[in-house]
């Protein structure tokens, strides 16, 4: 496991590189990339002096979600349910696939550049001698822009792991943890106990906090029974349970709701949304639904790059697992859908993620692998990459895109592409398909 450093980095990036509010995103966001010496340290002593001195004490509640899968997929459920009620809500989510900007949401809309370039520059006068990661910066941007449109609620979702993350600089009113699986073991730790108990530091003492993990670690609730966090857990206290056509919540408060199947596909979206539920139960007084707001939000929440079924033939998935528990999900969703020709994959990922264990969790499911590294510094090789396929059959590629187009020549119409092991990869077949995603900054 990684030791976490506390030191506090003085920024040396000399004053004439720093943009000015009037410069582009893309300016500000090539001087944050280059701001800190580390794309990620973990700790909250810098990003906590930055907070005081931006004077960032939100008044309106916070929802923290935290997990090793399902975040986004919670987060946009929340975000949609409240927008349904009609409150304006504040969302901060990353990574983003095509736009810095969907990291940033206010009433359901991607914030304009304008808007975040205000804010990069609010946060910039205020850090002084601080240097700030990439994420951090981001966070406070967010939580300034949230402070300053007086939002009614902000869902923040956590980066990685919980206990020493930026978003965890502001005390959640409520908080979840959608999952605890294997992942970022250089950070947080190589078993789940351990993991379990680093996203458990978003919990606070007296708070509601919600676990949708059917089987948590041991320490997450030592931890909350030690703080006093008010827990409710996935089978114990609230339920979710599949019939033909629809879906039953339960839980011992005293909601028993009829509601229509997420439109975000997948059995295990039900543990996702009936977290969503149970936080919102726990938050009536403060934050108040309806049962035909949560019907809405299930039916209208979007996130992209999640098991995503593109329209047309041959079918094209799109989906960012990256480990073995999101991988295993995948393939589970795969066997549901049904196919009568081949599965082709177009396969990339992170030189640091469990490779092997994603290759296991997929192989039968997969007729023919499209390997291809990524452009990135930790981007595994292609050719190293097809050594955890094995014997599997597969073909080698220079590059993502490369390997997606070799996949729509190839493919019938019965056979079906599924594009996964990053964000990376899904956001440059994203690229490739970019007037299909492309939408207007609010």
């Amino acid at each position: 496991m990684t030791e976490v450093s506390s030191t506090l980095h003085v920024s040396t990036t000399p004053h004439s590189a720093v943009p000015s509010p009037q410069r582009s995103l893309s300016a500000w966001l090539e001087y944050l990339e280059r701001l800190h010496p580390k794309t990620i340290e973990l700790g909250l002593e810098r990003v906590s002096q930055v907070k005081n001195r931006l004077q960032l004490d939100p008044a309106f509640p916070i929802i923290t979600v935290g997990g090793t899968n399902g975040k986004g997929s919670t987060c946009a459920m929340l975000e949609a349910i409240l927008v349904a009620a009609g409150y304006k809500s504040g969302l901060y989510t990353s990574p983003h696939l095509l736009r810095y900007n969907e990291r940033v949401r206010i009433a359901g809309q991607e914030v304009s550049d304008h808007a975040l370039c205000e804010a990069f520059a609010a946060v910039e006068a205020a850090r002084g001698e601080i240097s700030l990661s990439y994420f951090e910066f981001g966070t406070l941007a967010a939580i300034w822009l949230f402070q300053r449109q007086q939002v009614d609620v902000a869902i923040l979702e956590v980066g990685l792991g919980g206990r020493l993350d930026a978003v965890n600089a502001f005390d959640a009113d409520c908080a979840i943890v959608t999952s605890v699986d294997l992942d970022h073991m250089d950070y947080l730790g190589d078993n789940r106990e351990i993991i379990g108990w680093e996203k458990a530091g978003i919990f606070r003492a007296g708070k509601p906090a919600v676990c949708s993990d059917a089987s948590p670690p041991h320490r997450l609730l030592e931890h909350a029974g030690q703080i006093g966090t008010r827990l409710k857990l996935i089978n114990k206290d609230f339920f979710a349970r599949p019939e033909s056509s629809q879906w039953q919540f339960a839980s011992h408060v005293g909601w028993h709701l009829s509601l229509p199947f997420p439109a975000l596909r997948g059995t295990y979206q039900l543990d996702n949304a009936s977290a969503c539920i149970a936080a919102l139960e726990m938050l009536r007084e403060r934050l108040p639904v309806t049962p035909d707001d949560i019907r809405r939000g299930l039916l209208e929440a979007v996130v992209p790059g999640r098991f995503q079924v593109l329209p047309g033939r041959p079918a094209v998935i799109l989906d960012v697992a990256h480990n073995p528990h999101a991988a295993r999900a995948l393939a589970a969703n795969l066997r549901q859908m049904g196919q009568s020709g081949r599965t082709l994959a177009v396969f990339a990922m992170l030189a640091d993620k469990d490779v092997s264990g994603v290759v296991a969790a997929l192989q039968d499911v997969i007729d023919l692998w499209l390997v291809s590294g990524i452009d990135h510094p930790r981007g595994m090789e292609a050719e190293e990459l097809a050594t955890h396929v094995g014997d599997a059959a597969h073909q080698v590629f220079p590059d993502i895109a490369a390997a997606y187009r070799h996949a729509c020549q190839i493919a019938g119409e019965d056979d079906r592409i599924v594009a996964f092991g990053s964000f990376h990869t899904v956001a440059e077949i994203m690229q490739q398909l970019r007037p299909t995603f492309s939408s207007t900054s609010a």
